[in-house]
């Protein structure tokens, strides 16, 4: 990921939210590269969360304010800045 992205967590989405549906409700704060929903291997079904990546730190900020706490297909959802992964080696250095 490049140094000026930055990815966003989305969750409590509907189930009947689908990729396009996330790409149209984010596109309007900013260029996005990806917009994606966290699908289970088993039932093949949306789990009701996801990711939208954005060019720009400033448009995905501008796009927490907006969204957050608000209802999109029924649902009230979440939206805040994706935590990064964290490696056990970088877990026991902070410890």
């Amino acid at each position: 990921m490049a140094a000026n992205r930055l990815q966003l967590f989305v969750s409590r989405l509907s189930f009947y939210t689908t990729q396009k549906d996330l790409q149209r409700l984010f596109s309007p704060f900013g260029p996005i590269t990806e917009a994606r929903l966290v699908i289970d291997p088993r039932t093949q079904r949306p789990k009701g969360f996801g990711f939208v990546t954005f060019e720009s730190h400033i448009d995905a900020h501008n796009a927490v304010k907006a969204i957050n706490g608000k209802i999109v297909d029924g649902r009230l959802i979440f939206v805040e800045v994706a935590k990064t992964k964290t490696t056990g080696e970088d877990e026991a250095n902070l410890k």
